[in-house]
């Protein structure tokens, strides 16, 4: 125990030394204040769709005596990313620049069991008068150059706060079991330390893609063989 404290310890250390040399601390400092409060909101947002989502997943479960949504995962972009995101494209480094343009400080991932329960639970979720739309990408229709498929979804949703209500930016990421895992796999592989990620790396990783897609298909024709 005494040494995972330790080993923690160095680690935060660590942390902070490279916070201070990327001059995040000394950027963040004077509106520490606001980002945290602006970083509560969007968790409030968070909880807001998880709950919506998992309010789907019980009524589905009761319609078709499963659950359409297999895991929810959730995350809030880090302040070091969020900066560094800032930076790449030109914008101002401020709590307004934040919120005005990045889209993605809050995300959900909903990792369903089927293909067309990532539509269905989609669609059911948009069609809540409290969520808007504010831009949609098919990576399933249209999967990325290296085979990487799902739905992406940036949506506005209201938190309501003791005195007022703040309209909050989500991104929401939905995918099947088999396009979760291969995008985590593909992720540890490309971004490696050390190792050279080759054009040969590259091709494999696209026909694993291929075969995942290849185990949806086969996958949803099942599950529509059992509903006969």
């Amino acid at each position: 125990m005494f040494n995972n404290f330790s080993k923690k310890k160095k680690e935060n250390k660590d942390r902070f030394e490279t916070l201070l040399s990327n001059g995040i601390i000394e950027w963040s400092k004077n509106r520490m204040e606001g980002f945290r409060t602006l970083m509560a909101y969007y968790r409030c947002a968070i909880m807001e769709i998880e709950t919506k989502l998992n309010v789907l997943n019980e009524q589905f479960s009761l319609q078709y005596d499963r659950e359409p949504i297999s895991v929810i995962k959730t995350r809030l972009k880090k302040l070091e990313s969020i900066k560094d995101k800032l930076e790449k494209n030109n914008l101002p480094l401020t709590i307004e620049s934040m919120e005005e343009n990045l889209n993605d400080i809050a995300g959900v991932r909903v990792v369903c069991s089927f293909t067309e329960d990532v539509y269905m639970i989609a669609d059911s979720l948009l069609s809540q008068d409290d969520v808007k739309l504010i831009s949609k990408k098919d990576y399933i229709a249209n999967p990325k150059p290296n085979g990487y498929r799902s739905l992406h979804l940036i949506v506005t949703v209201p938190i309501f706060l003791a005195n007022e209500k703040r309209i909050m930016k989500v991104e929401i990421q939905l995918r099947t079991i088999a396009m979760d895992s291969w995008a985590a796999l593909e992720h540890q592989i490309r971004y490696k330390k050390d190792v050279e990620f080759t054009d040969e790396m590259a091709a494999e990783l696209y026909h694993c893609a291929q075969i995942s897609a290849e185990l949806d298909t086969k996958m949803d024709r099942l599950k529509n063989m059992a509903r006969r």
